[in-house]
């Protein structure tokens, strides 16, 4: 039961990868523009660049950790080591 539920926050795919550093990436620009209003001047722009900096550090690290391999061989796998535990 609790394998089940751990599988749903396993990021599979790249697809999954790239809509993860998307909704980063939202997050991120939302919390530069208050950092731009609330500090005013280069402090502010400074805030601004280490939010979406942090993006692209965490996409990169998330883009190496998911698969790089074909679909089917993916699918084959997951679906022989679901055999194997069942």
């Amino acid at each position: 039961m609790w394998l089940r539920i751990a599988r749903l926050f396993v990021i599979k795919t790249r697809f999954e990868a790239y809509l993860i550093i998307y909704a980063l990436a939202v997050g991120a620009t939302a919390r530069a523009q208050l950092y731009l209003v609330q500090y005013k001047g280069p402090m502010g722009i400074f805030l601004a660049l280490c939010c979406t900096g942090a993006v692209f550090l965490g996409g990169a690290k998330i883009l190496d950790a998911t698969p790089k391999r074909p679909r089917q061989k993916r699918l084959r796998k997951l679906a022989r080591d679901w055999r194997e535990r069942h």
